[in-house]
C-alpha cells in the first residue's frame, strides 16, 4: 500500500499542514502585552486601583518572635491625649479607668512656711533623705505617716511617670529580694533601667545604704513584708512574720519594726503570705496601717486566693497587682517567654505588672529585654503609676 506509513520513505510518511515559528509569535505577544502595561501606567495617575499601601522601614530584625507576639498600637500618640491642659488630661485618664497617680501635691496646697516637695535631686535622682512631713518616730525607728496637709509617703516618693506617650500599652515592673546579697543588690541597682521598681527585704544590712544608692540611680522602692503561708511554720518566711493569729497589737508591733527597717518608699508587698492574705479579718486590719501611714500595697499575685484587692478597694488602699511572675521558672528562654507574655498582657488590658526576683538572669534578661521597648511601642513604669486598676475590665 503506496499510503502506508511502513512503506513510505523516512520522515515523509506525513504531510504538514503547518510550519509557524511558534516561538517568535510568543515572543511577540508578550511585547506587545508588555508595552500595553507601560502604557496604562504612563495614563493612569493611580495604577493599583486605589488600593490602600503602607511602607514600614525595617531597621532590625528580632530573633525569637513570630507575627502574632505583636499588636497594632499608636507608637506616638498625641501629648496629653489631646489636651494642652496637663491637669486635665489627668483627670481624662482617671476616667478611663487608670487611677489616680497620686501626684505630689503643690507648696500652696500644703502650708505657707512648708518647705517645697523634693521628688528629685540635682543629680537626677531620687531624694534620699526622709521627708520630715510625712515621717514619725516610733518604737523601732522611723515610721512613714501622713502629714497633717494630707501628704502622704506615696505623693512624696513616687518616681514620675514619663507622660509622652499617653496610649501606648505600659508595663510596671518590681524586682524584689534586694538587699540580702550586697553582690546581687548592687548589679540590679546599678543595670536596671531607673523605671523599674526595687522592693528591699527586711532582713537586709545596709538597707539605708542601698536605699540611698538606688534613690540616686531613679528607682522607686518598696518594702516587702513577710506573711504567713499555709504550711507555717515549715515554711518560715523569716522573723517577724506576719501571722493571722495575731492580736492587734502584736500586729501593729511587728509592722513597726518591719516599717522602720528602711524609709523613702512607696509603699509594701507581700513575701509569700497565702494564708495571710486569704485572711480576710488579718488582711483588714494590716491594709487598715498600710491606708493610715500613706502607702500602696502591692499583691505578688502568687496566691490565686488572695483577696488582697477587694479588701483595698473597701478600705480606699491604693492597689496594684501583679500579673505574671517573670521568673517561676529562672532560665533565660523561660523568663523571655514570660515577658512576651507580659507584652501581650499589656496590648490587651492597658497596663500589666511582672514581679520578678533579683538573680543574675533575671536582672541580665531585663536590661535585654528593656533595650528597644519603647521601638516595639510600649512604656515602662514605675509601680505606683499602676495604681487602682480595679475599674478595668
Amino acid at each position: 500500500m503506496a499510503g502506508n506509513d511502513l512503506s513510505a520513505p523516512l520522515g515523509l510518511g506525513k504531510r504538514r499542514y503547518f510550519n509557524l515559528p511558534l516561538g517568535l509569535i510568543g515572543a511577540g505577544l508578550i511585547a506587545v502585552l508588555g508595552t500595553g502595561v507601560l502604557v496604562w501606567i504612563s495614563a493612569v495617575d493611580d495604577p493599583f486601583g486605589g488600593e490602600p499601601t503602607a511602607t514600614v522601614p525595617l531597621e532590625r530584625s528580632i530573633d525569637g518572635l513570630s507575627a502574632r507576639d505583636f499588636g497594632v498600637v499608636e507608637i506616638r500618640p498625641a501629648l496629653n491625649d489631646g489636651l494642652s491642659d496637663p491637669d486635665a488630661a489627668r483627670a481624662a485618664r482617671e476616667e478611663k479607668g487608670l487611677g489616680p497617680r497620686f501626684e505630689p501635691k503643690n507648696v500652696a496646697e500644703t502650708t505657707a512656711d512648708a518647705p517645697p516637695v523634693q521628688t528629685r535631686q540635682a543629680n537626677g535622682g531620687l531624694s534620699i533623705r526622709p521627708d520630715a512631713r510625712v515621717t514619725e518616730r516610733g518604737p523601732h525607728g522611723d515610721l512613714p505617716i501622713v502629714s497633717d496637709q494630707g501628704l502622704r509617703p506615696l505623693d512624696i516618693y513616687a518616681r514620675p511617670a514619663s507622660e509622652t506617650y499617653t496610649s501606648v500599652p505600659k508595663i510596671a515592673i518590681v524586682v524584689g529580694g534586694l538587699g540580702l546579697s550586697q553582690t546581687g543588690t548592687q548589679n540590679a541597682i546599678e543595670k536596671l533601667p531607673a523605671d523599674v521598681t526595687l522592693a528591699f527585704a527586711p532582713y537586709g544590712s545596709s538597707l539605708d545604704r542601698w536605699m540611698q544608692k538606688a534613690r540616686q540611680e531613679g528607682h522607686e522602692l518598696l518594702m516587702q513584708l513577710p506573711m504567713e503561708p499555709f504550711d507555717y511554720p515549715d515554711n518560715d518566711p523569716g522573723p517577724h512574720t506576719l501571722l493571722v493569729n495575731h492580736t492587734n497589737q502584736e500586729m501593729t508591733d511587728r509592722l513597726s519594726w518591719l516599717l522602720a527597717r528602711m524609709t523613702n518608699y512607696v509603699g509594701v508587698m507581700n513575701y509569700m503570705g497565702a494564708r495571710f492574705t486569704a485572711s480576710e479579718p488579718s488582711l483588714q486590719l494590716f491594709m487598715k496601717e498600710v491606708t493610715r501611714r500613706g502607702l500602696m500595697y502591692v499583691d505578688d499575685g502568687t496566691s490565686s486566693r488572695s483577696t488582697a484587692a477587694a479588701t483595698a478597694s473597701g478600705l480606699r488602699t491604693p492597689f496594684s497587682r501583679s500579673d505574671i511572675v517573670i521568673d517561676d521558672v529562672p532560665r533565660p528562654k523561660d523568663i523571655a517567654a514570660r515577658l512576651l507574655q507580659l507584652e501581650g498582657t499589656a496590648r490587651a488590658q492597658g497596663i500589666a505588672v511582672g514581679v520578678a526576683t533579683a538573680l543574675p538572669v533575671t536582672v541580665e534578661e531585663l536590661v535585654r529585654w528593656s533595650k528597644d521597648l519603647e521601638e516595639r511601642g510600649l512604656q515602662l513604669i514605675p509601680v505606683s503609676a499602676s495604681i487602682d486598676r480595679s475599674r478595668q475590665p
